[in-house]
């Protein structure tokens, strides 16, 4: 009878299987009672079904070992069938569990495993996890048995843990493994996993486990999981424990109770569970769903005490679990009284909901599905405490909203925030009002969202926050205090035309209180209410009445501000609550109150200590040199520098401060050469790793100097322990010492790249000892590989990305830019839809939110292949938080308009431009170019201009809004809409500007803000020149290095070098006489500050227009100018710069000369150095003069046109010496 049963049995399965077997598949069958009885099972089936050799099973039959290990084997066949004796009841089954080589998850599904009678309800899991087997052509079966002895020595600490092997564990009496300590298997774990897996490892994991005392081995697992809780476990001996430790846990009595099962997951399996791979297990092995909500609430238990990546591990394990059915409806069923409940989120997901994308909650159920998952008053209360993506938080609001039957009053305030304009469309006034105050109190601006990895600006608004308070504000015509004060941070949507004919000056002034604490006001709002305050006779006597204003004092424009007393604007910033607003202001009224601050004080020493940390950066270099008073350590650390700041006082404070773990980030990315050099080597390499511990971001040439000064007596053994930027300028030969070759390469991959330039032979070096140290022999790059290059990726070219298929996509999306032939391999890739993404014909929003790096690099052929609702879809709620620009969102908006525009005879009833349009982001996608130029006559843009122009529109409708502009204002545009131009600069032409009244440096600032075009930009400064107005301190910092070389010499000599000693401009890259007039005004700005350190510091970015002498005096001073600042000089100051003079510019940066000498005018500098005192420096440079040579170096001219004529003059002049030098040089040699 057993003999029928386990031939019917194992018929059952063999019948899937025959196909499989007759390719190379393997079956590992294990019979718990009757080995016997198994082979001869099998052999029946096997004959039933026509296998090879059938009948040769038991004869060949073979007892090795152990006598309850039995081996069947066929010849001439690929089947080969293992049986493997463990203690049961007489009445159970077979298990089958299907192997083949490489991953076998198809395979799994299909197969109907048959369970073993008596286990508990919990369900049944086969022996080996399915998602990974293992080739077991060569059995590994023990030899022997661990004996009570060996495990005494190995439980006393007298012998090693890996003396002995797996097997040898496996097969031990039970009793004697009671003896092992409870940290016996963090022990056998690291014995283990250096080693290979076999095919025996996951019988061995199962037969081990079963002998454990239940309690006993909790107690080992708990020491087991404080141990590796948050350290990454090797994938395959993870999947081999859990495959053991599970079977133990369905043997467990009670195993259904909530608590014991919590137990045995929060103190057992949790390492375990944290590969994804753990839940497709549990989905191919049929566990129940009841089995699995009882899991999640487990996990959900331990969630606040994991990392986010954790949490974020097991969400996609719970994910896969959730979606492998194909179905959308996984664990729900309206018709099935066990599953029909709709408090899925908290049942399947729990806390887990905080990973969740929009894409995800669509694979979970349809629409109508999840709109009742929303609203169910469980999910409601649980996801009310959870902090969802934003985009989620959106979309679940919006489930909750869109249909009817679910009033606003009865919505949780957490979603009050997220909230559609749609939504509060139909409200009464008084319910407008008290949703306002709900917003005011429930929605603090910088509130938190997961994923969001773009910074915002401080307290910014999203469009449909906007759009809402808009929607409120729009209920009323009038606006008193008393509804001033009730909208509160909804008064943020009042509109130009509220402000100023529904706000009387009186009711305004007795509502600044309120309207000061609003966040987010755009600059022409808060220009608007100050300027009626003001006009309406408002004054400001103190810091009380300025710090009244609170967020409205951005609307203050520069002249206004700076008639303000330096001692008003002390008092102000004295008060928190003022200073708070100090984040959100303008660029260029930053600096009018960092001038105002510093002329109210009398040393830089106060400076630092009064000044606001919102407006630190925006300090003057020349005002941070201390001279000989020291700033206080904590005023410094408190504050956020720039890394040219930081570097002015840098040198002073290493000096003085002997603990430096003290010093911020902010403070440490000052470091220089100079003071590097000044400080002795055991405290220098403390001070290196210190940047380490706090993630310090150097520029190429500190660490190049830095690296220079850690490696001067040797290369450090411990180099994980110096910042991680400084592998950039070493080598897998000077890391040995340390780690390995892939290590250092994994670091790299890690590293700030983008020190290097990206065509630099350094960084091109890199990429080739990466390639040869992974051992990637031709141009195939597997996932593993490219997760150890890291950024190196962005440098692989266009044959690797198409060998590579999409295993580099991941890594390619985080790349800035790309070459040519890259992106022509990403698009192929991307066409041929051969990667983890599919076609792009499939793709949703959530592939494109994945793929965002990419997009700009997809062409037309690429993106009319995406479904255009996948298109629209991702612009509303994925694209504000990409890292894509306006204008390639413009492209994106371009593929979902008609590709052939009809001329548009006027403006479709079905398109006309309403207020609801105006407040759609997505209104691009609406309208081709002629359909929106005949659609805007008649409309008014004047209150929408700045909050549309944000929205993705195309080259196209940009210029169709541009042509509108023209048309409304044909005598020039106001100064109002000046303001507002943003990518509209793009299509202004000088002759636009010629009409422009550009009256202050804040309107010059927000112009150049936009970023114009050279002939732009400049034809906007000679504007605002024309008008009278000073290139003082805030002009220049607006025009700063990008524009300042389109100044003519006119405009330079216009400069005052006070103004210039406020600003902060590098015009190395300009022409000889705008770096000569520069020069020449900031050696005088400066000048007070000659005999500090921290001169070199200020002058450095003007050396390009100093004459040799000034140079000279450099020379003496220790100032190891970079080689890239040697490169910039004046060719005439260099070339008359002596060998030891440069040497004593350069300082610890002479080496760096052997890089540069075949540029010019390096190059020329060389040529006229002799060889021989060259070689005195032992840094490689050649081509200089051979003893008994004269090297002539040709002068280089001006042109006519660039130089005066007395320049010219001076040329010819020297030509009758030049031509003497020449003709002696042929007589002497």
């Amino acid at each position: 009878m057993n003999a029928w049963r386990a031939l019917l049995t194992f018929s059952s399965v063999i019948l899937q299987l025959v196909d499989l077997a007759e390719s190379g598949a393997e079956f590992l069958v294990r019979h718990t009672c009757d080995l016997k009885m198994a082979c001869l099972a099998t052999r029946g089936a096997a004959m039933y079904w026509g296998f090879p050799g059938g009948d040769d099973w038991v004869s060949d039959a073979v007892l090795r070992g152990q006598r309850h290990t039995l081996v069947c084997s066929v010849k001439s066949s690929p089947l080969r069938i293992v049986a493997l004796h463990t203690k049961c009841p007489a009445s159970s089954g077979l298990e089958v569990i299907p192997c083949m080589y490489g991953h076998s998850e198809d395979l799994c599904r299909n197969v109907a495993f048959t369970p073993r009678a008596g286990l508990p309800p919990l369900g049944w899991l086969a022996g080996s996890c399915c998602n990974f087997c293992w080739d077991i052509s060569v059995l590994q079966l023990p030899c022997q048995c661990a004996s009570q002895e060996m495990l005494l020595e190995i439980a006393h600490g007298e012998a090693s843990p890996c003396s002995l092997a797996f097997g040898q564990y496996a097969c031990a009496q039970s009793a004697w493994l009671q003896d092992l300590q409870d940290d016996f298997l963090i022990s056998l774990y690291s014995c283990l996993t250096p080693k290979p897996v076999s095919a025996m490892d996951p019988e061995y994991s199962i037969l081990f486990f079963s002998k454990y005392d239940a309690k006993k081995l909790v107690a080992a697992l708990t020491v087991f999981s404080q141990q590796f809780s948050h350290v990454p476990l090797s994938l395959e001996w993870n999947m081999i424990f859990i495959n053991g430790l599970w079977e133990k846990m369905l043997q467990v009595p009670d195993i259904d109770s909530p608590s014991i099962l919590s137990q045995w997951v929060h103190e057992g399996l949790q390492p375990f569970l944290l590969k994804p791979e753990a839940f497709a297990c549990l989905h191919a092995k049929n566990v129940l769903c009841e089995t699995f909500q009882m899991i999640v609430a487990a996990l959900n238990g331990i969630y606040s005490d994991l990392p986010v990546e954790e949490q974020r591990n097991l969400y996609t394990g719970i994910k896969y679990y959730l979606i492998q059915d194909g179905s959308n409806q996984k664990c729900y069923s309206a018709a099935d009284p066990g599953l029909n409940s709709t408090a899925w989120f908290k049942n399947y997901l729990g806390s887990f909901l905080e990973h969740a994308t929009i894409g995800d909650l669509q694979l979970f159920g349809d629409e109508p599905t999840l709109q009742k998952f929303a609203r169910n008053p469980v999910n409601i209360q649980m996801v009310s405490n959870l902090t969802l993506l934003r985009e989620t938080a959106v979309y679940y609001t919006s489930l909750l909203t869109s249909g009817p039957g679910f009033p606003l009053s009865s919505l949780p305030d957490r979603f009050v925030c997220y909230l559609s304009p749609l939504a509060v469309s139909n409200l009464s006034r008084d319910d407008a009002l008290s949703l306002a105050q709900r917003i005011s109190k429930n929605c603090p601006l910088n509130l938190t969202h997961r994923g969001v990895t773009r910074e915002r600006v401080p307290f910014s608004l999203t469009t449909e926050q906007l759009q809402v308070a808009s929607s409120l504000v729009r209920k009323f015509e009038h606006f008193p205090p008393a509804i001033l004060r009730a909208l509160r941070q909804a008064a943020v949507g009042l509109s130009i035309s509220d402000i100023e004919n529904g706000i009387s000056g009186k009711d305004l002034e007795a509502s600044i209180s309120a309207l000061g604490e609003v966040r987010g006001w755009n600059a022409e709002q808060s220009s608007a209410i100050i300027n009626k305050l003001l006009s309406s006779g408002y004054q400001i006597l103190d810091g009380q009445s300025l710090a009244k204003l609170g967020s409205l004092v951005a609307g203050f424009n520069s002249s206004t501000l700076r008639r303000l007393s330096p001692e008003v604007i002390l008092e102000a910033i004295k008060l928190p609550e003022f200073v708070q607003q100090m984040a959100t202001l303008p660029s260029a009224l930053k600096m009018i109150f960092v001038e105002k601050i510093s002329s109210s004080v009398s040393h830089p020493v106060e400076l630092v200590k009064y000044i606001p940390d919102a407006l630190a950066s925006y300090i003057p270099k020349s005002l941070l040199v201390f001279g000989e008073e020291k700033p206080n350590i904590q005023d410094l650390n408190s504050k956020m520098w720039t890394r040219e700041q930081a570097a002015v006082f840098f040198n002073d404070v290493i000096k003085t401060e002997p603990d430096f773990s003290r010093l911020s980030q902010s403070v440490l990315q000052g470091f220089t050469c100079a003071a590097a050099n000044e400080t002795e080597a055991e405290r220098f390499q403390e001070l290196a790793k210190v940047m380490k511990k706090k993630n310090v971001k150097l520029g190429e040439d500190q660490l190049s100097c830095l690296v220079k000064m850690v490696t001067l007596h040797g290369i450090p053994k411990d180099l994980d322990s110096y910042p991680k930027d400084l592998l950039l300028f070493l080598s897998p030969s000077d890391y040995a010492a340390t780690g390995s070759c892939r290590q250092y390469f994994a670091n790299i991959g890690k590293a700030n790249l983008d020190v290097l330039q990206r065509e630099s032979s350094q960084r091109k070096q890199l990429l080739v000892e990466a390639l040869a140290c992974l051992k990637i022999p031709g141009t195939q790059v597997d996932e593993e590989n490219a997760e150890v290059l890291g950024r190196l990726v962005c440098d692989l070219g266009g044959e690797y990305i198409r060998s590579s298929g999409g295993n580099l996509l991941k890594q390619l999306s985080q790349c800035e830019s790309f070459l040519p032939n890259q992106e022509e391999a990403i698009r192929s890739v991307i066409s041929s839809g051969n990667t983890t993404f599919g076609p792009p014909v499939m793709w949703s929003a959530f592939t494109l939110n994945e793929l965002s790096g990419l997009i700009p690099v997809f062409d037309h052929s690429i993106l009319q292949k995406i479904p255009k609702n996948a298109l629209s879809l991702w612009l509303k709620n994925f694209a504000h938080d990409s890292p894509l620009s306006r204008e390639q969102l413009g492209t994106v908006v371009e593929e979902l308009l008609p590709t052939r525009h009809k001329r548009a005879d006027g403006c479709p009833p079905s398109k006309k431009i309403t207020e609801m349009v105006l407040n759609d982001d997505l209104m691009p996608i609406y309208y081709t170019p002629e359909e929106l130029h005949a659609c805007l006559k008649n409309v008014s843009l004047e209150n929408h201009l700045s909050q549309i122009l944000t929205y993705p529109f195309s080259i196209q409708q940009l210029a169709v809004l541009k042509r509108y502009l023209d048309e409304t204002y044909p005598d020039g545009y106001p100064e109002s809409l000046l303001q507002k131009l943003g990518p509209l600069t793009a299509f202004i032409t000088p002759e636009d500007v010629s009409k422009w009244n550009i009256t202050s440096a804040d309107m010059l600032a927000v112009l150049l803000k936009n970023e114009p075009l050279d002939d732009q930009a400049s034809a906007i400064i000679k504007r605002y020149v024309g008008l009278g107005n000073a290139l003082n301190a805030t002009a220049l910092n607006t025009i700063g290095t990008k524009y300042v070389c389109l100044l003519n010499a006119a405009e330079l000599n216009m400069i005052d070098s006070n103004s210039l000693k406020l600003a902060s401009l590098n015009p190395s890259a300009c022409s000889e006489v705008t770096k000569d007039i520069l020069y020449a005004k900031a050696k005088r700005a400066f000048s007070d500050q000659h005999y500090l350190p921290a001169y070199y510091e200020l002058i450095e970015p003007y050396l390009g227009g100093a004459p040799g002498v000034d140079l000279r005096s450099l020379s003496k001073d220790n100032v190891n100018m970079k080689v890239s600042t040697l490169a910039t000089l004046k060719r005439d100051s260099l070339l008359n710069l002596t060998l030891s003079e440069v040497q004593g510019l350069l300082g610890m940066n002479l080496r760096d000369l052997e890089k540069w000498q075949n540029k010019s005018p390096i190059r020329e500098w060389v040529q006229m150095q002799k060889q021989s005192e060259l070689d005195k420096l032992h840094i490689g440079l050649t081509g200089g003069t051979q003893e008994g040579y004269m090297n002539i170096v040709t002068p280089k001219f001006q042109s006519p046109s660039s130089a005066s004529l007395g320049t010219v003059a001076m040329t010819l002049h020297l030509l009758p010496t030049l031509l003497i030098s020449f003709l002696m040089m042929l007589v002497l040699s």
